[in-house]
């Protein structure tokens, strides 16, 4: 992990610390402690990410009670040896169809929503494949900490359509891949999820 990095995960620490003592603090002068400890974070994020320090403070502002990762599902759908990708109008970039579990949601009931919402179609859970902690990839970096559910699907119906976030939809092959949002996944996790194609047996990855 280099330094950039390390200092990162050392700033997401400070502001989780932060938030779970104010939510269970009841010293008033813990709770000022706390609230520096706080701005403290924000201080550091500003510095290493370039964000509006109003923009930082929101996000951590708006994080209460015990400070958890945060949890998304994305879906891994094969045909003719190729994957289903969607580009996103946001960055103009590609990924897998999928976003953040709404609460309530099962982990692959927010998966089945997300490709009917992204891409028209409607598929079944047919397994697990990975569940990737964001720091342990090469992604770009995050005030959060993120764990990302991949379930393989398969196609039941539907037809191909656009959404309100995405512009286009295509099956690519692990030797074509398109241009790749790097703040969603890596190409590294899209290969990995490849090899899952023809190997039913194969165990779930993590971490």
């Amino acid at each position: 992990m280099d330094t950039q990095q390390k200092l990162l995960e050392w700033t997401k620490r400070i502001q989780a610390l932060a938030q779970s003592g104010l939510a269970y603090g009841k010293d008033e002068f813990d709770i000022e402690r706390y609230e520096e400890l706080r701005e403290i974070s924000v201080d550091m994020m500003e510095l290493m990410s370039g964000q509006e320090r109003v923009d930082i403070k929101s996000w951590f502002a708006n994080e209460t009670g015990y400070a958890t990762p945060k949890v998304g599902a994305r879906a891994v759908i094969f045909r003719d040896e190729k994957m289903l990708f969607v580009r996103e109008k946001a960055d103009g970039k590609w990924c897998l169809p999928g976003g953040w579990s709404d609460i309530g949601q099962t982990p692959s009931g927010s998966v089945i929503k997300e490709v009917r919402e992204e891409t028209g179609y409607e598929v079944e859970v047919k397994r697990m494949l990975a569940l990737f902690d964001r720091k342990c990839h090469n992604q770009l970096p995050s005030a959060f900490d993120i764990y990302t559910f991949y379930f393989e699907c398969d196609i039941i119906g539907g037809e191909p359509s656009e959404s309100i976030e995405i512009e286009e939809i295509g099956f690519f092959g692990v030797d074509e891949l398109p241009p790749i949002s790097l703040d969603r996944m890596t190409p590294e996790q899209i290969r990995l999820l490849f090899t899952y194609m023809n190997n039913p047996s194969l165990t779930p990855y993590f971490d």
